[in-house]
């Protein structure tokens, strides 16, 4: 009787074990996506992605910050979209106001 409630028990640990660690592996895939997102907006000539930002949740990217003008916005989804890992894109990305002084 005892060997079996020990056995249950090392099942069940086993298994809450395994479920931590395939939490635990989304976590640092998500984070990788939102780096490798983040590397090529601020490597791209027309996008200059130092204003904007990238956070990823189960592999949707959301995209944030603030660009002049639409073709950059545009061209910052079609950036994020081409890494691996990507599955959506939400571009909450603004245009600057370009009446205000």
């Amino acid at each position: 009787m005892i060997i079996r409630l020990l056995a249950a028990i090392m099942a069940l640990l086993m298994l809450a074990g395994v479920c931590l660690a395939a939490d635990k592996k989304a976590l640092a895939t998500d984070d990788a996506i939102s780096d490798m997102v983040r590397l090529r907006l601020a490597s791209d000539p027309e996008v200059k992605g130092g204003a904007l930002d990238a956070a990823t949740k189960e592999g949707v990217v959301t995209l944030t910050g603030t660009v002049e003008f639409q073709r950059q916005k545009d061209k910052a989804s079609r950036l994020a979209k081409k890494v691996k890992g990507v599955k959506s894109v939400v571009n909450n990305i603004t245009l600057k106001d370009r009446t205000a002084k």
